[in-house]
């Protein structure tokens, strides 16, 4: 290579090469910290190889007007869909509605619903699927995954059932399938308890293809042992890569 097209050309290598910034949004503390934890100790693992930079936060409340938009991903770390400060909500209405960058969420960040105090978010339980929490499974179950879409990035190289163990697998008032693009359910014959909390048709893996931002929702993640689980680290990549835009 030329030396004069090699200086023009190594500034737009290290342009491509800086690192994605990524908010996590963390629930600490309480029933979930095993799964947080395991969780923001394997994302600081990934950091180099998948070529981002973590800023965690376990609170919304004082995000400031803007904050939001410098984040080519926000991941939501079991973290709930209440106690966001007005310009959080906003700002991250716009993100999502407006493709400012990714999403990625876990759990906890299905629990709609009037929680502490706090209103139902109907934006986000309209980004969801237009559900509310109805309820869970507390004493925790087993359960196997069957995969929809195995043709969808998030889904590559998982295999077609994997168990995913000790979780609380929430109900909603309504199935989101409808209006969410559903990319696995659980199998609710394959509890290893016996509960009578199903919802028969049970999405667990999900997208929302009317939005222009890049989005996956996860219903699993109570348990540490996620982090043992080759199909899930599998599936958390993908969705690390197909929101930042890399697949």
């Amino acid at each position: 290579m030329k030396p004069f097209l090699l200086l023009f050309l190594l500034p737009i290598f290290a342009f491509a090469q800086q690192p994605r910034q990524v908010l996590v949004l963390a629930e600490r503390g309480g029933l979930h910290e095993g799964f947080t934890s395991a969780g923001l100790q394997w994302l600081e693992g990934q950091q180099d190889s998948l070529n981002f930079r973590l800023t965690v936060l376990s609170s919304a409340q004082h995000i400031q007007k803007g904050e939001l938009l410098k984040y080519r991903l926000i991941l939501m770390l079991n973290h709930p869909p209440y106690a966001w400060s007005p310009d959080a909500k906003n700002d991250m209405q716009r993100y999502i509605d407006r493709g400012k960058g990714g999403f990625i969420g876990f759990h906890h960040a299905s629990l709609l619903g009037e929680f502490d105090g706090f209103p139902m978010w109907n934006w986000f339980s309209d980004f969801l699927g237009k559900i509310r929490y109805r309820n869970y499974i507390a004493e925790k179950a087993d359960g196997t995954v069957q995969v929809e879409d195995t043709t969808h990035p998030v889904m590559q190289g998982a295999p077609a059932t994997f168990v995913v163990a000790e979780d609380e697998w929430y109900i909603y008032d309504t199935n989101p399938r409808p209006n969410v693009h559903v990319l696995a359910h659980v199998d609710e014959c394959s509890y290893t308890i016996p509960t009578d909390i199903k919802m028969g048709d049970h999405p667990v893996i999900w997208t929302n293809p009317h939005k222009k931002a890049r989005n996956v929702y996860f219903q699993f993640g109570h348990s540490r042992s996620l982090f043992d689980n080759p199909a899930f680290l599998t599936l958390f990549r993908n969705a690390i890569r197909w929101t930042l835009n890399d697949k």
